[in-house]
C-alpha cells in the first residue's frame, strides 16, 4: 500500500503523466536516476536511497512496448538489473570494450508469435500412406 505522502512526493518528482504511466505499467510510483537506454528503447533507472526503495528493488526497467516480457531485456542489462554487475553497461568499460565482432544483435524470444521458429523435415518418410486404387464399376483392375 502506497502512502498518500509518498504518492504526492512521487507526483512532484516525476510529474503527473509519468506517475500515471508507472502506476499503469509497474504498479508503483518510483523516481530515480536515469542510467541508460537499450536498442529496444527500454529505459533503465536506479535509486540508491534506502529510505525510498527496498533493497533489491532499487533498479528497474521501463519497457518501451505495452506488451512486454523479460526476453526484451538484453544480456548486458539483465546482468546489471540482477546485480551480477555493479556498473550499468553504459558506465562499465569492460562491457563497452569487450563486444566481440562475431556477436550478433540481440533478438527477443518470439515463442508463441508468428515469428517463432518452426522445424520442418527434409528427409523422405520411412513409410508412405496407402492410397487405394479405385476402379469404376464394370471395368477390370489392371
Amino acid at each position: 500500500m502506497v502512502s498518500l505522502a509518498r504518492t504526492i512526493r512521487s507526483i512532484r518528482r516525476v510529474g503527473l503523466r509519468e506517475w500515471w504511466h508507472q502506476m499503469q505499467y509497474i504498479g508503483d510510483a518510483k523516481s530515480g536516476r536515469f542510467v541508460g537506454q537499450d536498442q529496444f528503447g527500454n529505459r533503465y533507472f536506479e535509486n540508491l536511497n534506502p529510505e525510498e526503495e527496498v533493497p533489491g528493488r532499487h533498479r528497474w526497467v521501463d519497457f518501451a512496448q505495452h506488451d512486454f516480457n523479460a526476453t526484451q531485456v538484453p544480456p548486458e542489462w539483465h546482468s546489471w538489473i540482477s546485480h551480477i554487475r555493479k556498473d550499468a553497461p553504459t558506465e562499465d568499460p569492460v562491457v563497452q570494450n569487450l563486444s566481440p565482432p562475431w556477436k550478433g544483435p540481440w533478438v527477443e524470444n518470439l515463442t508463441g508469435t508468428r515469428g517463432a521458429f518452426r522445424t520442418y523435415n527434409t528427409t523422405k518418410p520411412k513409410y508412405e500412406a496407402w492410397q487405394p486404387k479405385t476402379v469404376p464399376r464394370g471395368e477390370s483392375a489392371p
